[in-house]
This record gives structure tokens, sequence and C-alpha cells, in this order.
């Protein structure tokens, strides 16, 4: 990534993308178009017209000419979207900037749109027909790309006009688009560099997405690499008698991989498509390197027999009922599953961090040392091989790796990892070709790619170090740290300077849950902003944002007796709660990933909520058989509240119905967007596309609310629905309950709750205060708390890390 002015003509460009248009609406097609809708982009999806009638159609009258026929295929693509999982759309309501079409009447409709992005079927014939009618009808600067992953970029604009081939490019997104952060983006010889640089930012900043520029070759960086990696280890389990489960349990987490490891990995991807990228590069290539990209006999008998992986129901793992089976790549028949179990992976199991697991692993002289060793180095020395064929510099393979194929660490991180030096003494000694440049690093004295100075990260580039390429969006909070030290920390949290006025509070307890540690940094980081500061940020970098409160040490106090510390310390997380939303100075969460229970009662209790788009939130309470005790009860209702229409008359029952269901059914948003129509954003909080850019996006809100003179919100009284409305809250509950829907211990929860959320034994439409709410909300929790049916699923969510129906 890079940091650029803008040119006059980027400038323009950055005004045009108000409509785009994908051509093909397959997956990856409808997911791009998809991924449009959900950051706002109008967008047409186009696709071939059928052929010919189904009988259905015939029946119903329809004809050939009809609109509603020839648009079918765009039309179940797009429809598509509503059923797929993981979802493709933040909110289904998306799917209404979507509008199919097809190529026979709609290619006019291309001089309506800024970008155009062919998704059709991978064959360059294909690709050229379309592109030639694509240039018949678009408006000149529009840009066109491709989203190929591995045809070449350059051959597609072969007899194109002038315009086209300097806004036309490569733009491959990796499937899912929402989910996977990777955008290759391949400029041609005629790209204009304008063009390419709008498209990195836009990428950025618009998409979301992490962007590595790739060279015009097979497959780019992320499908060369990690093929190779996929085809070495099949290789090598064949050749060291290995079980594809034995495989999978080294080659995933434990190494820093995703949990689908390698042969998994493969059933999801589907072994027609790894088949057709492997083929894309064999075909290409010469000598070792064709050999490996050489698809083994036993795949290509799979292929023959359809099993394809997940899409056909079987492929190296079948599930039999609730037995997982793995294929034996020799007899092509499955069995149980298997997993290497050897001295060295008990002993990376012991090791934090993945650098120390790896590290442990690939140099023990046992099993799986030897496996990870022969599937390792040769990916590494192919990794620097590729160096200046694929990508000009270290960090875009790097970058490519983990944003394409969820590594943890890039080739190049991995090998500093491991131990420069060390691995390529070993690598020699067992006769692999080290690049020259690497060998020429080492010599000069560099044992490592990349380098910390100064809370500085440096990678090395032609000789030398030079500072990491980054989006000034992006903001470390390891290396803020470093630079400029804490202004005070305890084992929960750290207040960190974020520059400009702004101070961040940074939640770094395990899981990010709250205790008493993150209570008493909330309370002085609050009275620090106050006193020297513009304004603060609550965020962090950890997996998720926070999972709530350390359920663990309430736990313990309950099975002790200890209600009377239990309320000392509830009532000082509402207390804190309180303190955040009613700071003279702008309080701003930025939340993330997992945003449950008190993670959500934090989030709720802002001036702002600048949320990534993969935000999943939910009050999740009653899961382990208790109610919000934080302020969430209260906090949720006053945001239904506040969003109602000021001046109508509005039913408040309804309002009443909506919390205690939300709360009660422990709904979770499944992304930012969603968690909006769930009331836990309003409509002034904002979204994030781009993760890496959620802590600038935070400070920037704060900073806005605090030049326009931001004041805290006035304490007011407001209605609640009271004897009455609790009876109506609990109707629905109690059928549920008579039915045997829900459990006895699940009907006392909502009749704790549904009390609460009526604000107790008063008249409908009493008006209270906050306090009073607060008050109800810890008496309930801790009625509930010292329930032992409470307690069991509290330990089984411990214990088991999933709810306990009892």
């Amino acid at each position: 990534m890079s940091i650029h002015s803008k040119s006059k003509e980027e400038e323009q460009l950055t005004k045009q993308i108000r409509k785009a248009a994908v051509l093909g609406s397959g997956v990856m097609g409808s997911g791009i178009a998809a991924h449009l809708a959900n950051i706002g982009i109008p967008t047409l999806l186009l696709d071939i017209v059928p052929r010919e009638l189904s009988k259905e159609e015939e029946v119903k009258g329809i004809t050939l000419k009809d609109k509603q026929f020839k648009n079918k295929i765009a039309e179940s693509g797009k429809q598509k979207l509503l059923k797929q999982k993981p979802a493709p759309l933040t909110a289904k309501k998306n799917i209404h900037l979507i509008e199919a079409g097809n190529f026979d009447d709609d290619m006019e409709r291309l001089k309506e749109v800024d970008w155009i992005i062919e998704v059709v079927v991978e064959n360059l014939s294909v690709k050229k027909d379309v592109f030639a009618q694509v240039d018949k009808y678009r408006r000149p600067g529009t840009i066109v790309s491709s989203n190929t992953s591995g045809i070449s970029i350059e051959a597609m604009a072969e007899g194109r006009s002038e315009d086209f081939k300097k806004h036309f490019l490569g733009t491959h997104f990796f499937n899912p688009p929402r989910y996977l952060k990777l955008l290759e983006v391949i400029p041609t010889k005629e790209t204009s560099p304008e063009v390419l640089s709008f498209m990195q930012t836009f990428g950025e900043d618009v998409l979301g997405k992490g962007v590595v520029i790739a060279k015009d070759t097979p497959n780019f960086i992320a499908n060369r690499i990690g093929t190779y990696g996929l085809l070495v280890t099949v290789q090598e389990m064949l050749k060291g008698g290995f079980t594809v489960g034995e495989v999978d349990s080294i080659t995933g987490p434990l190494i820093g991989r995703p949990k689908s490891a390698t042969f998994r990995t493969l059933d999801v991807v589907g072994l027609d498509t790894f088949a057709h990228v492997a083929k894309n590069v064999y075909d290409q290539v010469e000598g070792e390197e064709k050999q490996v990209f050489d698809v083994p006999d036993f795949i290509n008998k799979m292929l023959d027999k359809g099993w394809l992986g997940s899409k056909t129901g079987q492929g190296f793992f079948l599930k039999q009922g609730k037995e997982i089976l793995e294929l034996n790549p020799k007899t092509l028949e499955y069995g149980p599953r298997k997993k290497l179990k050897t001295a060295a992976v008990e002993i990376a199991k012991q090791q934090k961090g993945t650098a120390n697991k790896m590290k442990a692993l690939v140099y023990a002289d046992d099993r799986a040392g030897e496996l990870l060793w022969k599937v390792l180095s040769p990916a590494l020395v192919y990794s620097a091989q590729l160096l200046g064929e694929i990508a000009d510099d270290i960090q875009s393979i790097d970058d490519a790796m983990k944003w394409g194929f969820g590594w943890n660490m890039g080739p190049f991180e991995t090998w500093d990892a491991i131990g420069l030096e060390q691995s390529v003494n070993k690598m020699k000694a067992e006769g692999l070709d080290i690049p020259e440049w690497v060998e020429k690093m080492i010599a000069d004295g560099h044992t490592q790619f990349y380098k910390e100075e100064n809370a500085t990260t440096y990678v090395y580039e032609n000789g030398e170090y030079q500072p990491i390429k980054l989006n000034a969006k992006v903001i470390n909070l390891k290396q803020l740290k470093q630079k400029q030290g804490v202004i005070k920390k305890n084992t929960g949290a750290s207040l960190i300077d974020l520059g400009d006025g702004v101070a961040i509070l940074e939640f770094h307890s395990k899981s990010n849950a709250i205790g008493l540690d993150i209570v008493q940094m909330i309370n002085f980081a609050i009275d620090e902003v106050e006193k020297n500061y513009k304004g603060l940020v609550i965020s962090n970098q950890g997996k998720n944002f926070c999972v709530g409160a350390n359920i663990g040490m309430m736990l313990m106090e309950a099975q002790d007796d200890n209600y009377f510390e239990l309320d000392m310390v509830i009532k000082q997380f509402q207390n804190a709660m309180t303190k955040i939303k009613y700071s003279a100075k702008p309080v701003v969460v930025a939340p993330f990933g997992m945003t449950l229970g008190g993670g959500a009662e934090v989030a709720l209790s802002a001036a702002h909520v600048q949320a990534s788009s993969e935000t999943y939130m939910g009050l999740v309470e009653a899961g382990v058989g208790l109610i919000p005790g934080g302020a969430g009860n209260k906090s949720l209702y006053l945001k239904h509240l506040a969003s109602m229409p000021k001046g109508v008359q509005f039913d408040l029952q309804n309002v009443a119905n909506k919390v205690f269901e939300t709360i009660a059914m422990a709904k979770v948003s499944t992304s930012g967007e969603e968690a909006r129509e769930n009331n836990f954003l309003n409509a002034s909080d904002a979204i994030s596309v781009n993760g890496d850019h959620l802590i600038y996006d935070a400070k920037q809100a704060v900073l806005a609310l605090a030049n326009a003179g931001y004041l805290p919100p006035a304490k007011v009284k407001f209605p609640v629905v009271g004897e009455t409305g609790y009876a109506a809250l609990l109707l629905g509950a109690n059928s549920m309950h008579l039915s045997g829907y829900i459990s006895e211990h699940d009907l006392k929860i909502a009749k704790a709750l549904a009390y609460v959320i009526a604000g107790g034994k008063v008249p409908f439409g009493t008006e209270v205060d906050e306090q009073y709410m607060l008050d109800l909300e810890r008496e309930a929790f801790l009625k509930l708390i010292a329930e032992p049916k409470s307690q069991q699923r509290m330990q089984h969510m411990l214990l088991k890390g999933k709810p306990l129906r009892n």
C-alpha cells in the first residue's frame, strides 16, 4: 500500500464511481455486486439470455421476448444472495441497489456507469468478445476491469480502443468478496498511472480492501503461491504416508493458518476450481515448477467421480451423521479422521504466538517436524524466487497471502520467524536452490526480511531496509505505545495518546472481557480526558472488541455467596457506563467482531459509535441464564425511544416488545448495518468498511464532535409500559413455555427481563429516570445469578464455549 497525493484526473475519478456494472452473475459476480451494494453503490448485474423456456414458463405464457425470461439468469444470481451463507449482504435491504439485466438488451446502459467489472467464464475468447461490446457502449473515461483469477490482462485488452486500454486493469477479488480482504490490482503496460493510483485508493478507502499491485503473470500473487503450497503439501502427504486428517491437524491454526488447514480448504474451494487454477500455471511454466503444478492422479479420479468437496457433499472429507470421515488417497475409500500426535506438536501447543509455535515444529526430529519442514521450505524458496516476477516487493507478497488465504504470517514473515540463517543452511544442505538475492542479503549481514527500529517496521528492499508502506489511515496501537508510551495502564486496559488532542482506551484483557480492572480504567480515562483532551476513543486491535463481562469471576463470587461484592461490581460497571454517557468530552466507541454483553453495553453508552462493517453486536446474557446488568436493558430501550419520530404519537408497547425480544432471544447482528437495524446503532452512528481504518475514523469522529462544540446529553425522564405492559410482554413467553419451546428456567429469565423493561409495578406511561431502571436491572441480575440453573449455564459456557439449555 502506498501514500500518494491525488492528481487532477484522480480527483475527477474519485467523484465518478457512483454507479457500477457487473458482467456475469455467478457466485463471484453476484458476490461483487453485493459488496458494492453493501457500500451503497447502485449496480447493474448483467448476464446472458437463456436459450429456451422451461415448461413452467410455457405454462405461464411467458415468451422468449419477455424481460422476465431474458433477465432470468441475472435475477436468479441476485436472489441467491438472500439465501447464501455466510451472507454476502450486510443487510437484506441492500439487494434493492442491485438491478438485474441481460447482455442482449442492457449493454447500452453501460454508458450510465462509472466502473464496469467483468466476471464471466474463465475463457480468454469469451472475455474478449464481452470487452468488444463494452468498448462499443462505455463512456470515455469509464474504468473497466476483469475479475479473472489468472488469465492475462494484457491479452484481454488486445484490439480495444486507446481510451479503453488506458482505463483497463485487473481487479481480482477473493471469494467471498464481503469477507476476504485481498484485492489484487493488475495493471497492463497501457493502464494510466492515475487510474492505477485511483483504484488503489478506492479499493482501500471505499471498498475496504487490502490492495496489492500484482504483475500480469499466471494466477498473479496469492493463488500462485497458495496453489504451489497446497500441491507441495499433497505430494509430501503421499511421499510420507500421512493421512488427510493428520496433515490438516498440523497445517491449520497450529501454524497460524485457517481452521480449514489444507484439505478442508480444498473442499471449500472446490476441487474443480483448484484443478483449473493449477492447470493455468502448469500450462505456462517449465521444469520443476511444472511438475509441482501437475495435479496428482488420485485428485483427477476424484474429479471424474464428481467428488468436488463441499458443493457436492464429499471430497477429502465426508460427513456421515455426526462423524466426519477422511479420504484414503490410495484406495479412495473413507475412514475415521486421524490427527498427528507427536512430542513436537504438544510442545508447539504450549508456545505463545504463531512464530514460536512454528519454530518449535519445523526443526523437530519427528513426523510432524519432518512434514512441516518439507512443506514449508520449498514454499519459502518459491516465494523468494518469484520476487520481481509476480510483485515488486516482499510486503506485497506477504500481504497477499495474509489477506487472500488467511495466513497469520506471510512467507517472508514466516522465514523470519523460523530464523533465516538457520533455515537457509538446512535448505542448502538438502540441495534446495536458494535465490541469489537471499544469499547476498545474508552475506551482507542482513538476517531478517523485516526489522523494528524506533517503533517503525522496516522491510528489506533492493539491498536496504525501507519503512513499510501503509495507508495513512492505518493506526498501529502496538507501535503507537512503543513510540509514545502510555498515559496509564493496568492488566485490563491502557490509555494512550492518539494525537491531535484525542486519547484512546485500549482493552487488552483475555478476550477483552470486562472486569474491575477495565472499569477502573474507564473511570480514569474519562477523568483524564475531561481535563486534558478533546475526546476519547474506546477500541482495540484484538480478535474481537469485547466478548462481554468476565463471567468466570462473577460465577466464582456467586458460588461463594459473595452477593454484596457482586452488587458492588455491577454498580461500579453501571456507574462507569453512566460516566461514558455523560462525559463532558465526546466518547466514541469503535467496536468490531464480537461485541457482546458488556461490550455492547459500552457501545450503547457512547456519544457516537463508529462500528466496523463486520460487527457482531448483541446482549447475549440470556444464554448464560442472566439479563444484562451493566445498563444494557435501559440503554437499548432508550436507543429505541430515540429512534421514534419526534412529535408523532407512537406505540410504547411496541417499543418495549422489540427491546424485550432482542434481549430475550439474545439476537446478535451479522454486520454493523444489522446492528443499526436492531437499534444498537442510531442514524448518526457510522460504519467503517475497512477495519484497518476503524480507529482513524473513530478519531475523526471525536474531532468532529469536539469541533462542533460537543455537549453531553441532558438527563431526562422517559415513559415505561409498567404493569399492564409487563403482562403483555409475558404473553408470548408463557405461550412458548406451554408449547415446550422454552424451559421453566428460560421463562424465569424472561419474567425478570420483562419486569425490568416494563419499569416494574408502575402504571402504563409512568415516567422514570435512568437510575430507577438501573436499580431494577441490578436487582434482577443478582436474583438470577443466585439461581443454580443460571450458574450451571455459566459453567457450561466457560467449559464448552456454547449455551446450555436447562
